[in-house]
């Protein structure tokens, strides 16, 4: 066998301009006020099982339920504190700049003898939707 058919990963990087750093931005104002609703409504649901647990016995099920709703309310905290984060390092981006945004896969035909690194080194810059360059 001297060649085979392979999937490398692809980067894909975004050039930063003001349309995309408003729509980043953006985005992660949507998330924040989505997590802060779920973190209110977590927190009724909690007092609500507690003011149950309080009229009857605290069960195993209703104390698992309350680490559970509390769990939850931590991830949605972490999330916002890591958003907040995120919107702080995009704004000290300048325009310009290269933003890794995800990755893709390819399919290559591998030879005995390519450059494994050339074969695994290529990434797509886009700007404002349009791809402006494939890099090897």
């Amino acid at each position: 066998m001297d060649s085979i058919s392979i999937k490398v990963p692809v980067t894909v990087k975004a050039k930063l301009t003001e349309k995309l750093r408003a729509k980043m931005l953006k985005e992660m104002e949507e998330g924040l006020s989505r997590a802060e609703l779920e973190i209110q409504q977590l927190g009724i649901q909690e007092k609500r099982v507690m003011q149950e647990a309080e009229q009857g016995e605290l069960t195993p099920q209703a104390i698992q339920h309350i680490n559970t709703i509390r769990q939850e309310r931590q991830r949605r905290i972490d999330y916002i504190e890591e958003t907040r984060a995120h919107q702080e390092e995009l704004q000290k981006f300048v325009e310009g700049a290269e933003i890794v945004q995800g990755t893709l896969e390819r399919q290559v035909e591998a030879k005995v003898g390519d450059d494994m690194r050339e074969l695994m080194n290529v990434e797509i810059l886009v700007e404002d939707d349009k791809i402006i360059a494939i890099r090897s």
